[in-house]
């Protein structure tokens, strides 16, 4: 029976040699000339099948990395699909070229494409139980092109990379390899091989590769991690050197073998090599906003322009795919000198609370719209840092944060920071800020007759009818207010009534609605719904509105009524450094009146020094100065848990945020409550919110413009020319 055992097994050989000559053959039959392959009579089927195969192969830039990065240049975050970083063929350690063609084609300088020996050579040394391959490395280079194009057009990667080939697969690959050759030469095949080619779930391409576990560049990879990168690729998870090294010790020294037997290494070298130990160094590789070296929050803001803005792409898949693979660089506004002060302050406002309330700070520079800093008192991962982890972007329209209907993103409730709006319509009437008004006034009842032009005005404060629906009787904070004002000291002094006075006073109660347009002002949902100021609680600041939209709208008064759109992205850069977008100052001069912005700033001064600003104190009860001129509004919602300060000077404009931040207002009210160690019986918008603003300030303003304001016209101030 042995006999016929070693017949079984010569035959078996012999089938395998006829079946590889005839493959061979079919390859040489396709790549003669037409007329000569017509005479292979027996090939003329196979012939057919090879030359109806497509011979071009688009190679486009494989997945990069998206960097994004601050003004200045300094990094901020990176985003991809795939780690990959390509780099030219000089830039690789010639340990690395040399490795990975000892391994996987050492006749990668003789060939076409394909090796018609090599296929001979595997086949039989398959058959004889030893496996081998024989794609060569334009084979190899043509599969991960083929693969990319398919996972840039949308196909699961995890099915390309693990999908079985057929024969037409193999056979498409072979000619396609044929035809590159023809196309490129061996160092730019190399070149797009060792940049394009799997190591790792973190990293794609040598540069990333050699980053990740070495921590070093591809120029600078040692013969040892060369064999070690070029022994990865035949199996990046069977050969991990991180989960399994004993494996990836034993294929490095394969690598090493193969390398002696060519000739690129002496033995002396390969001695050596064989004796050193994996010595790894892996660089974890953090991509995402949630990884950002600072301004997560920001980080994530800007993606979000760049995902919902049509320019990137028409279809949010096809802005992600761009965002994801497109290697892009996108320069923002962030100015890291503003950004670190930011993140210190809101930390240490109510970080360490723990009932975790929420505190924000966003600055944008007026007359530009620049948005400089962004900071909350959250991180986005669990460890980083405070123990207090949410997605959600306090200080941005929910459109343009991980936001949902639960709340937390898409803006809170101003309170009377709102109440300069009002002052806005009264002066754009030519009123003058000191005009008095009756802030004794607490009842409008339903029927009252103001004086509108548009939509009709909705809401009633009476005591009387509180059973149909109207609110109680109008409410200040103190007794004492209740009585004739000036409208100036009716916003210094934030009073209640004295604001639906000056809007009782107006010739056109529709002068406020055209103030909020024009000062940029929209519900925190998104761009597109504007606030409803004919809801007379509005006047109050009762709607959600962002930080980021309130600080546009006190950098307008600071720029003498130039209102900007707010911006985060001043370039974005394609893979070869060419210009495919940016946000372009959007700015309106006069939109509102700049004699109109100058004296809203005069009334916003009084804020600071005799107003509501004056409770703006240190913990030892000291009013805090910035020392330069500077304006602001205190705000408060009816329940105490949503608090501001929208302050600026000539040159920056920031919101201040303290409250609650992730649930509905009324479900926590900001009374009789422990903040950092202290007790507050209330919380207003100046007792932490305003610390926070003025001591951020301190650090900051003198970076810009902090020169007088502009003054305002007399006739405003005292209605006298």
């Amino acid at each position: 029976m042995r006999w016929l055992s070693a017949l079984a097994g010569t035959l078996g050989r012999l089938v395998a040699f006829l079946a590889v000559s005839a493959l061979c053959g079919v390859l040489a039959v396709g790549f003669l000339a037409p007329t000569v392959a017509a005479t292979w009579g027996a090939a003329n089927g196979s012939v057919q099948f090879f030359d109806s195969l497509p011979s071009e192969l688009k190679v486009t830039p494989p997945a990069r990395v998206t960097k994004v990065v601050a003004a200045d240049g300094s990094p901020i975050a990176s985003v991809y699909s795939e780690n990959r970083t390509p780099v030219p063929l000089a830039a690789m350690s010639p340990n690395i070229t040399n490795a990975i063609i000892a391994i996987e084609d050492y006749r990668f300088y003789e060939h076409g494409g394909v090796d018609t020996t090599g296929i001979l050579r595997a086949v039989m040394a398959n058959f004889r139980g030893d496996r081998q391959g024989a794609s060569t490395l334009t084979q190899q280079y043509v599969a991960n092109v083929l693969k990319e194009n398919a996972i840039a057009q949308g196909e699961d990667p995890a099915v390309l990379l693990n999908g079985q080939k057929s024969i037409g697969d193999k056979l498409r690959e072979m000619k396609l390899a044929i035809a590159l050759e023809k196309q490129y030469s061996k160092d730019q095949i190399l070149e797009g091989y060792l940049n394009i080619v799997f190591f790792n779930r973190d990293a794609y391409g040598i540069q990333a590769a050699s980053q990740h576990f070495f921590s070093v560049d591809a120029k600078d990879l040692t013969l040892p991690q060369a064999a070690l990168l070029a022994g990865l690729v035949n199996g990046p998870s069977v050969y991990d050197p991180v989960t399994n090294p004993d494996n990836s010790l034993q294929r490095r020294n394969l690598v090493l073998d193969a390398m002696l037997k060519r000739g690129y290494i002496t033995q002396a070298q390969y001695t050596e090599a064989v004796a050193t130990p994996i010595q790894l160094a892996v660089k974890p590789t953090m991509q995402g906003c949630a990884y950002a070296a600072q301004a997560q929050y920001f980080c994530d803001y800007v993606l979000h322009q760049i995902l919902n803005d049509p320019a990137y792409g028409a279809t949010a898949d096809d802005r992600l795919q761009l965002l994801t693979r497109g290697g892009l660089t996108i320069t923002t506004t962030l100015d890291p000198r503003l950004q670190a002060p930011a993140q210190a302050q809101v930390d240490a406002t109510a970080g360490a609370n723990p009932d975790k309330w929420g505190t924000a700070l966003t600055t944008i520079q007026p007359g530009t719209g620049k948005v400089l800093s962004m900071a909350q008192n959250t991180r986005m991962l669990q460890g980083q840092g405070l123990d207090f982890v949410t997605s959600y972007n306090f200080n941005v329209d929910r459109l343009d944060a991980n936001g949902n209907d639960l709340g937390g993103a898409g803006g809170f409730q101003p309170g009377s920071s709102m109440k300069p709006v009002t002052l806005t319509a009264w002066l754009s009437e030519g009123k003058p800020t000191d005009q008095v008004v009756n802030a004794a006034q607490r009842r409008y009842p339903l029927n009252y007759p103001w004086k509108t032009t548009c939509t009709k005005v909705t809401g009633a404060f009476d005591d009387t009818t509180v059973g149909l629906g109207t609110a109680p009787d109008l409410q200040n904070n103190e007794p004492q207010w209740y009585r004739p004002m000036p409208v100036r000291e009716g916003i210094y002094q934030s009073i209640n009534t004295a604001t639906f006075a000056t809007a009782a006073g107006l010739n056109d109660f529709c002068d406020i609605q055209r103030a909020a347009d024009a000062l940029g002002l929209h519900d925190g949902e998104g761009k597109d719904q504007k606030l409803d100021m004919s809801t007379l609680g509005n006047l109050l600041g009762g709607p959600n509105v962002s930080p980021v939209t309130m600080a546009s709208m006190f950098a307008t008064f600071s720029a003498n009524g130039t209102y900007c759109v707010p911006i985060s992205i001043t370039e974005v850069k394609d893979a070869n450094g060419q210009r495919i977008g940016g946000q372009e100052q959007k700015c309106r001069a006069g939109a509102i009146s700049p004699d109109v912005a100058k004296a809203v700033t005069n009334v916003l001064q009084d804020v600071l020094t005799k107003g509501s600003g004056y409770n703006i104190k240190d913990d030892a009860g000291k009013t805090i100065q910035l020392g330069v001129p500077a304006a602001a509004k205190t705000g408060t919602n009816q329940y105490n848990s949503q608090t501001w300060v929208m302050g600026f000077t000539k040159g920056v404009a920031t919101a201040s945020f303290f409250g609650e931040a992730l649930r509905n207002p009324e479900d926590r009210v900001g009374r009789n409550v422990v903040v950092n160690g202290r007790f507050w019986p209330s919380v207003d918008g100046a007792y932490i919110a305003g610390p926070q603003w003025a001591f951020y300030m301190q650090k900051v303003v003198g970076l810009f413009d902090h020169g007088g304001f502009d003054p305002p016209p007399p006739v405003l101030i005292t209605g006298k020319r």
